[in-house]
């Protein structure tokens, strides 16, 4: 048996006094969840226009413990990828179907609704950003492609769908990723947007199984033959060598460092539920993000060391641009009484236990 470098991480944190260590993770099962196949089949169902089929799984999701708010959101993220018509149709049915399941005293959880979006920066710049932490890629130089040739159509996509859309935090974009998935397997004609999704599904830490188990659903609900095309699409993009560059970040040295910091101690709570917030965010948000855990000593409680792993400099560099870090690094400014950053040349080591 041998440890792996983020076992490492952990006998290092054990030596760490620990009271309250401040953490985010992003567990992926091997497999879909209830909530998950739900959020898939609605897509599906959706894309295709199959009302009666969606009535069945609206209701699935909502037994399945998916909150009104979320479904709501999940339909109106479609309509940017199948359209208008149908989504409106979705929200149409989903309305029919709560009216049904509140005459029968059906009780279902409304939840919470999106945050509204604070960001100082314009759209487009914030559509930049959402794009970059979905896909790793920084834009750089000129516009290419479609982007050149229709430059509306990159300040429709940047503006609308990814600093109106995909920033919104009901859904996360991992979830969003889900249903864009769902949504594309079950068109023809999309291979090539499929394609980029599933990229980003992968970095993004969805597995290959669950890939698979999207398209799963997609012949259950409209058949074998959409289904087997989005199966040829990912074969595509899986391959040993692809698998073994992305766990190696790329091939580029991943960036670990330390951050030494000390607190005020009359906004020690104030600063704890932003940091927590900044955690979450980056860990779910940032692909490239690997690791960020902080832990507070036992003997000065205002004293916190947090571990950063990223999985190259470039993604750290992203990091630093992302509006949740913005959000922290200038909330917590009067907060912080001493700051030190601790570069690490990480020693990445093999050990055997017997």
């Amino acid at each position: 048996m041998v440890k792996t470098f983020f076992q490492v991480q952990l006998l290092f944190l054990v030596l760490l006094c620990i009271v309250q260590p401040i953490s985010a993770q992003t567990n992926y099962s091997v497999s879909l969840n209830a909530r998950q196949k739900s959020m898939s089949g609605i897509a599906t169902l959706t894309a295709v226009g199959n009302i009666e089929k969606l009535k069945m799984e609206l209701n699935a999701a909502l037994d399945a413990g998916l909150t009104i708010n979320e479904i709501k959101e999940t339909l109106v993220h479609l309509y940017a990828y199948c359209g208008f018509p149908r989504s409106l149709n979705g929200i149409i049915s989903f309305m029919g179907v709560l009216e049904e399941r509140k005459a029968k005293g059906i009780k279902d959880i409304t939840g919470k609704d999106a945050s509204p979006i604070k960001d100082s920066v314009t759209k487009y710049e914030r559509g930049k950003r959402t794009l970059q932490a979905l896909t790793g890629r920084e834009e750089r130089g000129p516009k290419t492609g479609y982007n050149a040739f229709s430059p509306v159509i990159d300040t429709f996509l940047k503006e609308h769908l990814f600093a109106d859309i995909f920033s919104r935090d009901l859904l996360t974009y991992s979830q969003r990723e889900l249903i864009t998935i769902s949504v594309l397997s079950a068109m023809s004609g999309v291979e090539a947007q499929l394609q980029g999704h599933l990229s980003i599904g992968l970095k993004l830490g969805m597995t290959e199984a669950q890939l698979k188990e999207i398209f799963d659903l997609t012949e259950m609900h409209i058949g074998i033959e959409r289904a087997e095309s989005a199966r040829a699409t990912l074969k595509k993009i899986i391959s040993p060598q692809k698998k073994e560059e992305s766990f190696k970040g790329n091939g580029n040295p991943q960036k670990v460092r330390l951050a030494k910091v000390e607190v005020d101690a009359d906004q020690l709570e104030k600063y704890k539920v932003l940091l927590k917030e900044e955690i979450e965010a980056s860990i779910q948000k940032e692909p490239g993000v690997l690791t960020l855990y902080a832990v507070f000593e036992k003997e000065r409680p205002t004293h916190l060391t947090i571990l950063e792993i990223y999985a190259n400099e470039e993604a750290y560099q992203l990091h630093l641009k992302t509006p949740h870090f913005l959000k922290y690094k200038n909330g917590t400014a009067n907060m912080v009484k001493g700051l030190e950053l601790v570069e690490t040349d990480p020693l990445i080591p093999t050990l055997k236990i017997k």
